[in-house]
């Protein structure tokens, strides 16, 4: 149904060292900067873009909103998560953990204050 999800930055330098480092936990690549001057992460098929707002006003975040990010193990999520908030990322909701569903997922607030998940199913 997605081609992909755009999101905002007031600081692509920082928004990129973010997404290098939870895109590598995750097993990925670092991002890519294309001739429009957005970073793009391509993984598992999805891919997420991120660019300074085009109208000029300042990057915010969606209220409510939250983007979802697959992991192959808990393990991934663990590194995810460590690797976001060593990178300006921010620790929300609960701690990393498994669901009563099975899924294990972290959350984190990105430093521009997107929300994100990232899941997997948990090991038993």
């Amino acid at each position: 149904m997605f081609t992909h999800i755009m999101i905002g930055s007031n600081d692509l330098e920082q928004a990129r060292q973010f997404y290098d480092a939870t895109f590598k936990a995750l097993g990925g690549d670092v991002g890519e900067m294309d001739e429009r001057g957005r970073l793009i992460y391509l993984h598992k098929g999805g891919r997420l873009m991120i660019t300074t707002p085009i109208d000029g006003n300042p990057a915010t975040h969606a209220n409510g909103g939250t983007i979802g990010i697959a992991a192959d193990s808990p393990a991934h999520v663990l590194a995810w998560h460590e690797a976001g908030t060593a990178h300006g990322g921010t620790s929300i909701e609960t701690p990393p953990n498994e669901r009563p569903n099975g899924a294990f997922v972290a959350y984190l607030r990105d430093p521009d204050g997107n929300k994100l998940s990232v899941r997997s199913q948990a090991t038993r």
